[in-house]
Parts: structure tokens; sequence; C-alpha cells
């Protein structure tokens, strides 16, 4: 039976263990999707040659925000404001040598690459998060999916943020870091602005070590690839993205690997694309921007969740301290601010219990009227992964609705009874 590294053991009590054999050509992604965001190990994992895989699959290691704060020793209902205080607290790692890692044969056929849906575009690798440095900026941590072309070629789909600019300046190699630690991959999920490290804000959330490979900086994850951007473009996708629909396919840069290393029992974690821990680790990184964001309004935000029905990055509810008529304007135009991908903004009070659709839902049909509550925003940029945008210039229109109290002379009028 293989046991979980000691980093991982938190998942212990929550663990599905499949021992049977599974493939990677779809049989894998399937359990996953029927796991619900439980952690879930696959101790027997079939490669496409029809041999085991070295490695087991673990998934959904960040597959709930209790698991994640369970994690970080603190309440649910506090997770934000720990993150935050995270961000504007970091503190640099330590670099050591590579010496628990063992150099393994440059083949991505060895690794158990999975196939999710039966129209992508090859076998995705999902949770890689790549190491670049700049000699102005310093290190960046991002993730990014990685469609396999060779046995030592991924394309890399790459966004115009952070790790485009490093690659404009001329970056070459990058670590190819898969089986990180919660903090890591919470941190790398946030994309704070340019020259702040996310490592350094990881390691204020609980303490990290990076490693030193070859002169190619990387996390202590559990698979670490040294690769290098050829300057070639392939095509990369179809691919299921955040939102359970096909993004387009585009041509993007080609990764080639040049070493790959691992830990001894080291595992491959898988993220199920458009499932629960790829929404909550894309969710939860935006809402400590949001909150923040809304604060700086002047609004006393209390919470913030970005909706699983909208794909937890184009729906959000804001939950504030409401004391004036303004605030519930001022929290709608924070919100976009703070997630530019945002499309949908709902402001409650704080009897409101945001994780429910239902009470979200009860706000709207006893607090709000259409003509007075509702804001649009029409001609605004917005997220790609939203089919109904345009996919090439990302022009949408934008809503927010507040569904606080109206009348602060009224208000038990507008109470639920309990």
């Amino acid at each position: 039976m293989y046991i979980l590294p000691r980093e991982y053991r938190f998942l212990d009590k929550y663990l599905i263990r499949v021992a049977e054999e599974v493939s990677v050509d779809l049989e894998v992604a399937k359990r996953i999707k029927e796991s619900k965001g439980k952690p879930i190990l696959f101790e027997n994992v079939i490669l496409r040659d029809d041999k085991i895989s070295e490695y087991p699959v673990i998934a959904n290691i960040a597959g709930s925000r209790e698991y994640l704060a369970e994690y970080f020793g603190v309440d649910v209902s506090m997770l934000l404001d720990f993150l935050l205080e995270k961000i504007d607290n970091r503190k640099k790692p330590l670099v050591v040598d590579p010496d628990s890692y063992r150099e393994v044969e440059v083949d991505l056929n060895r690794l158990p690459i999975l196939l999710h849906y039966p129209k992508d575009g090859g076998y995705y690798i999902t949770s890689s998060i790549i190491i670049a440095y700049d000699e102005e900026y310093g290190l960046n941590a991002s993730f990014h999916r990685m469609m396999q072309i060779s046995r030592d070629k991924l394309a890399v789909r790459v966004v115009p943020r952070h790790l485009y600019e490093y690659i404009e300046r001329g970056l070459k190699k990058v670590a190819i870091c898969i089986g990180n630690v919660p903090q890591v991959l919470v941190a790398s999920a946030i994309s704070p602005e340019l020259g702040v490290c996310e490592l350094d804000i990881a390691n204020s959330i609980r303490d990290i070590r990076l490693v030193n490979f070859d002169g190619v900086i990387g996390t202590e994850a559990e698979i670490v690839m040294v690769g290098e951007i050829t300057g070639e473009e392939h095509e990369e996708g179809p691919f299921v993205d955040l939102t359970g629909t096909y993004d387009i396919v585009r041509k993007q840069p080609v990764v080639k690997i040049r070493k790959i290393y691992a830990r001894e029992n080291a595992f491959y974690h898988a993220i199920l694309p458009g499932d629960y821990e790829h929404k909550l680790l894309m969710g939860l990184s935006r809402e400590p921007t949001i909150m923040r964001e809304v604060r700086k309004a002047g609004v006393d935000c209390k919470n913030v969740y970005l909706t699983i029905g909208g794909s937890s990055w184009l729906h959000c509810v804001v939950q504030i301290r409401k004391k004036s008529d303004e605030d519930g304007k001022k929290a709608i135009e924070g919100a976009f601010k703070g997630h530019k991908s945002l499309k949908l903004v709902i402001v409650v009070e704080e009897d409101i219990d945001i994780y429910d659709p239902h009470s979200v839902e009860w706000a709207i049909a006893t607090r709000v009227q259409p003509d007075r509550d509702l804001y649009i925003y029409p001609n605004q940029i917005g997220s790609s992964l939203d089919p109904s945008a345009n996919q090439l210039t990302r022009k949408t229109a934008k809503w927010g609705i507040d569904a606080t109290i109206p009348d602060p002379h009224r208000r038990d009028d507008f109470m639920r009874v309990v």
C-alpha cells in the first residue's frame, strides 16, 4: 500500500484509495469526477504501453476549502483574511541542493499523463507549476497546462501575464514542478503584481524550501522537470477549462524537457479540468484580491466567494457590513477591479450565507428592485473562458446586483424570521 509523503498525511482521513488497475485513457479522470472533490489515490495506473506507472496518481489535494483551512490551521471563515495577511508579509524560502532527488530518464511517456475528456487535443499535465527567473523581476511561479506532443516536448498554454513577459524578455530555462504542497498550490495561483514572488507568499503561509537543479530553481515538488523554451510554437487544445466548455485551439510555445528529477516515493498530482480542485485553486486565489479592492473602496467587506455555478471565476458574492447607501455599488465596482475576469457581482449583508445559493437567491428575491439595484457595465474586458464573450477581444458586458437591505429604517421588515 502506498504511504503518502509526510506533508500530505493530513489527507489520510479523507482519502479514497483505488487499488485496482485504471488507465490514463479517461478511466482515472472518470474516477476523479466521481470522487466529488474528495482526495483520491490511484495506486496502479496503466500507461499507454499497458505497463503500470512507477508513480501513483493523486487528485484533489486542494479539493475543498475545508481541507486547506485545516492544513493551514485556520477557520474556514478566516481563510481569506489569513491569505491576505500572508500576501502582505512575505518571506523568502531557503534554497537547497537536490540531494533528495534522483535523475530519471527523459521520457514523458513514463509519467501517468492523463487523457481527461474524449475530444481533448492530447494528454495533458494539469497541475504543473512553472518556476521562472528574470534578473530584474526575480522568481515567478504560475500554473500552466501542458499538452504532450512527443516523448520530450510539451505545448504550454501561456496567457499574456507574467510568464509571457518573462519569455518576451528572453527567458529560456524553466522548472516544471508537479506534486506541490498546498501552500505552493494556492500561492502559485494568486498572480500578484509583477515582481512579487508567489513562492515568498507560500513560505509565509507555511515554510517551504526551493531546490537548485543545476542552476534552475524549482520547488521541492514530487517531480521536477527542467525545460527549455525552444522558440517553436505548436497548436494547443482543445482543452476543457473552468467553465466545463472547450477552450479554443491556439499556437502556443513549445518546451523541450532536458532533465527529469523525482523524489523517492514520488507521486503524480492530477487536476481534473473543470472539476472541484481546478475551480477551488483558481477561485480561492482571486477572492483575497477582490476583498482587498472592496475594502480599498471604503466598504467593510466580510467575505467573498467565487461561486461554483459561476465556474469559480465569472460570478462572485461579496458579503459586507453595510454602513451607507452607496456601499453596494462601491463593493460591486471594487470587486470588478479586484478580478478583471468577473462578469457578475452580487452584494449581500452578513445575515446571508454566501456559500448557499438558496440564501443568496432569497436576498435577491426579497431585497432587490431591478430598476434601482441592478448595474450594467457594457463593453468591458472580461474572460476568454466565457464562451459568450468575444473570444479574440474578450469584450463582454458585466453586471452587478446590490442585494443589501435598501431601507435602514425598515431593517426588521427584511430579516428572515428564525
